[in-house]
């Protein structure tokens, strides 16, 4: 199994960013998927997950950030707008509830 986040960066407050998840070892398609976020000294935290006909989002990224998946594609994507300082973290992808196995993440810097 492998979870490829990628598409963090740098950008300003109220800018915005798209996440790619590529995942290979399963079918994303046939489980329920999420994003999550972790910042150094903190737990690692849900931001949104979709499931069959379900979208669910932390009420902090409630109508900026939109979840989707192409099932040909095996991938998950995170699409991020007016982003704020406090979106900073690394991003991970994986299953929900989460497989025991991480990928590295992708680092989003928002600056003030």
């Amino acid at each position: 199994v492998q979870l490829q986040a990628s598409g963090g960066g740098l950008v300003q407050a109220g800018g915005s960013l798209t996440l790619s998840c590529v995942v290979s070892g399963f079918t994303a398609a046939y489980y329920p998927m999420a994003w999550y976020r972790q910042t150094p000294g903190n737990e690692r935290e849900l931001v949104a997950e979709i499931s069959t006909g379900r979208t669910a989002y932390a009420d902090s990224v409630k109508g900026r950030f939109t979840i989707s998946r192409h099932a040909m594609e095996n991938t998950m994507y995170l699409y991020m707008n007016n982003l704020k300082p406090e979106d900073t973290a690394v991003y991970y992808c994986n299953q929900r509830p989460a497989l025991s196995i991480w990928g590295q993440g992708t680092h989003v810097t928002v600056s003030s």
